[in-house]
């Protein structure tokens, strides 16, 4: 089922930095259409372990069936309790694939593709109580602003904020038209599709507090890897690559890499990538997904 539902970017990549033992233990955190996660299990042998990770009920359709094989229904924010809870206080290596799945874009009642007339949803956990609607219905002007903004590297954030924050007095913005009607004057002509693209990235981010979830999850990978194990992770705009690059350099998301007394770096993992591994021409050409995908690897010291 996996090829229809995602196909997965830079495959041979990811394994390759996983640098798998046979009889390793290794965690895929983004499990979706299972297609890193059966990589993965070829190269390990019968003691070898997976776990996978997804909070999304459609992926657990894609479970595979398989001895060496645990499914984890949560967010990867809880890694570290859950991987507890199976028993194993530390891994040989962890890979997340970020973003939204094809599937999740292709399901119109999910509410992620501006391809589609729905909801405005965009919970990547269905049992969420936060959907877009609700921020843009209930958020203050200046909220708006900063999410789209910052989120969304929206140009006009401020004027798109106010109109949206003037235009819900008379009407809810709940669907994907109503969105439209009430900010029809600051979608720039010619550049519709990239517009709606960046305000629709803005908001999922924010209903999924994607960027708090990945800084707790990266947090907690220096405690569950192994020294030598491995950190793979592959991202697909800036503002998720930021982090990863200054945690897999420093162990930290802000400021400069501490130092200990005698003037040595104190930080969990060693580089493995000086620079990101992007798709090549082949893939590019296969894989219009891979266009914006940044892979970054770490060794744990």
């Amino acid at each position: 089922m996996e090829n229809n539902y995602h196909v997965p970017v830079l495959l041979k990549e990811c394994i390759d930095g996983l640098n798998i033992k046979p009889d390793g233990v290794y965690v895929d955190v983004t499990f979706g259409g299972g297609g890193h996660s059966r990589e993965i299990l070829k190269h390990l042998g019968k003691d070898g372990v997976l776990i996978a990770f997804d909070q999304d009920p459609d992926a657990q359709r894609n479970k595979i069936d398989d001895p060496r094989f645990h499914f984890v229904d949560q967010n990867f924010a809880f890694l570290k309790n859950n991987l507890r809870l199976l028993g194993f206080k530390t891994v040989d290596g962890v890979l997340a694939d970020l973003g939204v799945s094809s599937h999740q874009f292709n399901e119109a009642d999910r509410g992620f593709s501006t391809r589609f007339e729905s909801n405005l949803d965009m919970r990547m956990d269905q049992q969420g109580k936060l959907t877009a609607a609700e921020v843009l219905n209930t958020y203050a002007e200046d909220a708006l602003h900063r999410i789209f903004g910052m989120y969304g590297e929206v140009k006009n954030a401020k004027s798109l904020a106010r109109a949206i924050v003037t235009g819900r007095v008379d009407r809810p913005v709940l669907t994907l038209a109503d969105f439209k009607a009430v900010a029809a004057a600051h979608i720039p002509k010619g550049k519709e599709n990239k517009y709606m693209a960046q305000v629709f990235q803005a908001l999922r981010i924010e209903v999924n507090k994607e960027i708090e979830v990945l800084e707790h999850f990266l947090s907690q990978t220096a405690d569950v890897i192994k020294p030598g194990g491995r950190l793979v992770v592959m991202s697909y705009h800036s503002l998720e690559d930021r982090p990863v690059k200054s945690f897999i350099a420093k162990g930290k998301f802000r400021g400069e890499v501490e130092k200990d007394f005698f003037g040595n770096e104190i930080k969990p993992f060693k580089i493995i990538t000086r620079k990101a591994i992007v798709a090549d021409a082949e893939e590019l050409a296969r894989n219009s997904r891979s266009r914006s995908a940044k892979l970054r690897i770490g060794e744990r010291i």
